[in-house]
């Protein structure tokens, strides 16, 4: 029985163990704390029945083949809402509300907000074309590659140029009028992505976060990010799988027929090696040179409240709260903090969004908290680079955190201070996260939560056909963000890495 080593537990880790164990091979997954990595759900306030999403918190790009290969079970919730941006007009405060299906209320928001019509028909045409993109891009993702031609072939003239072959910020100039409309499009270029709407990272960005299984919406795994860990744990280990958990790989050494992994709790010997963790983790424990990438840009913040708080433009918060919340996105005010954050400095204002889990799923409450009007509220800071917090971290984040709730609090009729849960020691409930932490909690190199720069979904003309999981080291793959269609909650590069090992095996029996 061929042996295949998994380092690092992370839920990709878990769906390759899956499909390799499926197909008869021996696995074993070696994670140096508790499976799971970033997709893991947490009692962060410990006086408190809250279990959080800590670090992934929603689901969008996990493909339905997946699940029906797996048999996954664990349900998830689509939101009421897409989004609610508040702004201040014509001495006013306003709000967008965009619902998934456009209707009245989302129709109204715009007239009042752009002052006509003329927005919201932008915004539906460019979007009919955006899915045109997905519902063709998306059954590529579990597919070798496709060259660049191919998938050209494929999709609509005017949206290829848009999204592959021009800046994203192009696309949006010649689209749409309205900054905060802009600035709304362009947030999913930008989230963990720390670049320009004028520089093509931002395009792929764009591309990752709205081909999600062909449709690009984002759900709430019922439960918390960890039942769907818990659910693929569970089926690894019926499956065969063995999972040695506190069980750190330090080095790999090249044997004649395969590799020895040498571990912080034992010495394991392989002929295939899947690495779940970042290609520059792997690079170090091959001893070669690592690839360089763009830092991390995001801070993570985690909250519990006692009550939501009211907005100041009326709109009822239950639904305000209940979709992607974003403030301070103006597409102005984005290029204005990209180019303070190059410089060195924290923005002005800082570009961010936020949901609501228990909105959609009270589930991770437990039901005195539910009874009480608990809700969790989790906030995602954008253009906020490592290097931003690497002189002193605690004062940065300090700074960071006063300012995101300040600019907040612009909006609200209560100071969000106010509706926190306490602490018995009278502390808020309120956590902080900067890529510098992410690096140290999860392993992400420099807080990237797509471990590198993304690439396109393609491979160029004339190159070798690829899974996109491939290495310089032979039978050894990534399974994890760092991979070519890697990144976000997708079990993507774990199917694709054991594609990729279950066709060498299929080569060598032909051979």
């Amino acid at each position: 029985m061929k042996k295949v080593v998994i380092g690092g537990g992370g839920h990709n880790a878990l769906v390759a163990a899956c499909y390799l164990a499926k197909a008869g091979l021996d696995v074993t997954i070696l994670e140096k704390g508790k499976v799971g990595g970033a997709t893991v759900s947490q009692r962060v306030f410990p006086e408190y029945d809250a279990r959080l999403s800590r670090y992934a918190y929603l689901i969008a790009l996990l493909p339905d083949k997946i699940k029906k290969d797996l048999d996954i079970k664990t349900k998830t919730l689509s939101r009421s809402v897409a989004s609610f941006t508040p702004t201040f007009r014509n001495g006013r405060d306003l709000g967008l509300l965009i619902n998934s299906e456009i209707g009245d209320k989302t129709s109204q928001d715009f007239q009042e907000v752009t002052g006509g019509e003329g927005e919201l028909k932008s915004w539906q045409n460019f979007y009919t074309e955006v899915l045109h993109f997905a519902q063709l891009v998306a059954p590529t993702m579990l597919e070798k590659l496709p060259t660049r031609s191919e998938l050209r072939n494929k999709v609509n003239h005017a949206i290829w140029e848009d999204l592959i072959e021009r800046p994203l910020g192009e696309a949006l100039d010649r689209r749409f009028k309205d900054d905060l409309v802009k600035g709304i499009v362009l947030t999913d270029g930008l989230i963990g992505t720390f670049t320009s709407a004028y520089e093509m990272p931002a395009n792929v960005c764009f591309i990752y976060h709205l081909v999600g299984n062909g449709v690009g919406e984002w759900k709430v795994p019922e439960g918390g990010m960890g039942s769907l860990v818990k659910e693929l744990t569970e089926k690894a280990i019926q499956l065969g799988v063995k999972i040695k958990e506190n069980c750190e790989v330090l080095e790999i050494n090249n044997l004649e027929n395969g590799y020895e992994i040498i571990t912080s709790s034992g010495r394991y010997e392989t002929e295939y090696f899947l690495a779940n963790f970042a290609p520059q983790i792997l690079s170090k424990l091959m001893g070669t040179k690592p690839p360089q990438s763009l830092d991390g840009a995001q801070i993570k913040i985690n909250m519990l409240l006692k009550k939501l708080p009211r907005l100041k433009s009326g709109e009822d918060p239950a639904l305000a709260f209940a979709g992607t919340f974003h403030f301070d996105e103006e597409y102005s005010n984005f290029e204005k903090a990209y180019l303070q954050a190059k410089e060195g400095n924290i923005p002005d204002f800082i570009p961010a969004e936020m949901y609501c889990h228990t909105l959609t799923d009270p589930t991770i409450l437990s039901n005195e908290l539910i009874e009480k009007g608990f809700h969790t509220l989790t906030l995602f800071g954008m253009h906020l680079p490592a290097y931003l917090f690497e002189k002193d971290n605690e004062s940065a984040k300090k700074e960071v955190k006063e300012k995101l709730l300040k600019q907040l609090n612009r909006y609200l009729v209560d100071p969000i201070e106010d509706c926190l849960a306490l602490a018995s020691d009278g502390t808020l409930c309120i956590e902080v996260k900067s890529p510098l932490d992410i690096e140290q909690d999860v392993a992400l190199p420099r807080g990237n939560i797509f471990h590198k720069d993304l690439s396109m979904p393609f491979r160029e003309d004339g190159t070798p056909p690829s899974w996109g999981v491939e290495t310089q080291f032979k039978n050894i793959f990534l399974c994890g963000a760092g991979a070519v269609r890697g990144g976000g909650v997708s079990g993507i590069p774990g199917h694709n890495a054991a594609q990729a090992v279950l066709e060498t095996l299929r080569n060598l029996i032909n051979a």
